[in-house]
């Protein structure tokens, strides 16, 4: 029925009357509002106007599926697909895939319950940006796994450029606004990781952004005023992150530190760190092999690890 009415409104150059889309399909006006609402929240734009009926205005920009895959020049990383127009959040679509098949990727046009760190909203409308999960099992160890949010975020440093720099631990910012956000998530058992679903949100063609997020957050379109390809970095970030996550599972983080310490535009600030409602203020002086923020208080270095607090800095959202 969705389809039969988009086919409606396609084919007109004005105005539809929604009695007319109920007596051609056969249905009430009220299933007529239902569809159009769930049109409307599925990203196209559809007038309605009373006493004239509904105008399609746009279709909204879809991810093409086959257009990753032609990109990807991996060998497990996103070889399969597991494609949704909306969903709650990525990471929960992955948690329901009866086969958890390693290097899944579930990617949506949308997501309406979208989850940041600490249980904050992530807001993922349709065709504006990249919202995936990766689902993985690697063989590290239990205290290993939060180093993948790390190997993420230079993954999707490399991938979007433009001096993208990365906020310890799990953001990606320009010019100290956030343009990702990262969140893994792991299920396990004593000294036994079952898997890991690594979930990233990147701001793409958003064109603006509330009043209150506009010096925190931005897009690849705010920053260079054009839309980007959603499909080509969703691919460049994938190929970035199997390439460098290779390197950990085989090596482990330290291999990978330095070029980390490189992309981290928290060492070196003024930083608060909140841990288990103590917080303390410093500076953030180095990143360990480990994948761990050093931080030089008054009472002398202390040792902050990834999973455990917020880190934000004294003057600014870095």
């Amino acid at each position: 029925m969705r389809e039969k009415i988009l086919e409606i409104l396609k084919g007109s150059d004005g105005y539809v009357s929604g009695e007319e889309i109920s007596h051609v399909l056969g249905i009430s006006r009220a299933a007529v509002w239902k569809h159009i609402r769930n049109l409307k929240n599925e990203g196209y734009k559809i007038e309605s106007v009373t006493n004239k009926g509904y105008k399609l205005g746009g279709i909204p920009d879809k991810l093409d599926i086959d257009k990753i895959h032609e990109m990807l020049k991996t060998k497990v990383i996103g070889q399969r697909i597991e494609y949704v127009n909306s969903t709650d959040s990525t990471n929960n679509e992955c948690k329901r895939l009866e086969d958890k098949t390693d290097g899944t990727l579930v990617i949506a046009d949308a997501q309406t319950a979208g989850k940041g760190r600490l249980g904050r909203v992530w807001e993922s409308p349709h065709g504006s940006g990249i919202w995936m999960s990766i689902l993985l099992k690697p063989d590290v160890s239990l205290e290993s796994v939060s180093q993948i949010t790390l190997v993420t975020g230079m993954a999707v440093c490399r991938a979007v450029g433009i001096d993208a720099m990365i906020k310890w631990p799990n953001d990606v910012v320009i010019d100290g606004k956030k343009i990702c956000g990262i969140l893994t998530e792991m299920s396990a058992e004593i000294e036994r990781i079952n898997y890991v679903i690594c979930g990233i949100g990147i701001n793409v063609n958003t064109p603006s952004f509330p009043e209150e997020l506009q010096d925190k957050a931005t897009s690849l379109f705010v920053e260079t005023a054009k839309k980007h390809e959603r499909e080509k970095i969703a691919a460049d970030v994938l190929n970035e992150f199997e390439k460098l996550y290779n390197v950990f599972t085989e090596k482990g983080f330290s291999f990978l530190a330095d070029e980390y310490r490189k992309m981290c535009v928290t060492l070196n600030k003024d930083v608060r760190v909140i841990h288990r409602n103590n917080e303390l203020t410093g500076k953030a002086v180095d990143i360990d092999d480990s994948g761990n923020l050093i931080v030089e208080t008054e009472n002398g270095q202390i040792t902050v690890h990834s999973g455990e607090v917020s880190v934000r800095g004294i003057y600014g959202y870095i």
